[in-house]
């Protein structure tokens, strides 16, 4: 009876590493992958720490947007890396950054002016990883009619134009913590931002 005991036991603790390292996340809040690379989308992301929000920041020219329609932009990290960040002014391997676009609306009930945000319209992904080749990824989980549950790194011409904005544009690493507040002071205190800001 006890060896039956024992192996129930034995059985249900290789069960749930199993399935804990299928999503990657092993006892943390970091990124989860699959087959190696595939970044699985964060279900809970919304719990996380909250970073920012900006409504109609886009990196194409002006003349070519619906300034009546801007999307608004809200950037969630893993808190772990939250924390780490605030003792260091630095991200720890395994940050996962989520950027969640929403259409904004100015129709609601007793909204009389300005926008609020709306239906979901898609979902990217910022990694820190030393699994990757430089340290960092980023992933397009697309929109929410064919979201799929995992994402492949993005590669070739769309990585490179990723790779160099958030090489030259960010303040810290490769990260806008200059839309950040509450963390581009803590960069500033830890001396971590990068010259010329």
């Amino acid at each position: 009876m006890r060896t039956l005991l024992t192996g129930a036991i034995g059985f249900g603790c290789l069960l749930t590493f199993a399935l804990m390292t299928v999503h990657g996340q092993q006892g943390g809040d970091g990124p989860g992958y699959r087959n190696g690379t595939q970044l699985v989308r964060p279900v809970s992301y919304r719990e996380w720490t909250f970073l920012s929000s900006g409504v109609g920041m886009t990196y194409a020219a002006l003349g070519s947007l619906s300034v009546n329609t801007p999307t608004f932009g809200n950037v969630f990290v893993n808190p772990s890396s939250y924390r780490s960040f605030l003792q260091t002014g630095r991200w720890p391997d395994h940050t996962i950054f989520i950027l969640e676009t929403r259409a904004s609306s100015t129709e609601g009930s007793i909204v009389k002016g300005g926008r609020f945000q709306a239906a979901l319209a898609g979902l990217e992904a910022e990694v820190k990883d030393s699994r990757f080749p430089d340290g960092w990824a980023f992933f397009n989980f697309g929109s929410p009619k064919q979201m799929p549950d995992a994402a492949a790194p993005l590669s070739g011409d769309a990585v490179a134009a990723c790779a160099e904005c958030h090489t030259k544009n960010t303040a810290v690493e490769r990260t806008f913590v200059q839309f950040y507040p509450v963390l581009l002071d803590v960069a500033r205190a830890k001396r971590t931002l990068k010259p010329g800001f």
